[in-house]
């Protein structure tokens, strides 16, 4: 890496490959993801972020004769949400985090929430 380039964090990198992945007409190679990133990542970081990816649910993979390829299973927002959810689950006192995140929530977020509760619970009624 240049001494011009910023350092990405984990969660940008696992965003942009998830990104990437999307774009696909199918399942792709770690190269060709590597390619669509323009290259300033070696192959070796494409794949461990393709492999935390995968522990995360976040992409699924399948063996192609020798190598593996690769699919999103989830958006950007899945793997919000799985991070969401590991911080959560990471957490002795759910009801007291949850309940910190909720008070923290501005006006138009908490009422996006109430409406998303209110809709899940009606799926869960049929």
């Amino acid at each position: 890496m240049d001494r011009g380039a910023r350092r990405r964090g984990q969660g940008e990198l696992e965003a942009q490959v998830l990104s990437v992945l999307r774009l696909s007409s199918g399942p792709a190679t770690a190269a060709w993801v590597q390619k669509r990133l323009d290259g300033d990542l070696a192959y070796t970081t494409v794949m461990t972020i393709l492999s935390r990816l995968l522990a995360k649910g976040a992409v699924t993979r399948e063996r192609l004769g020798r190598a593996f390829v690769w699919q999103a299973a989830s958006d950007e927002a899945g793997l919000a949400a799985l991070r969401m959810r590991r911080v959560l689950d990471a957490e002795a006192d759910r009801e007291a985090v949850l309940a910190s995140f909720v008070t923290a929530l501005s006006p138009d977020d908490e009422r996006l929430l109430r409406g998303l509760l209110h809709e899940a619970g009606e799926d869960a009624e049929d």
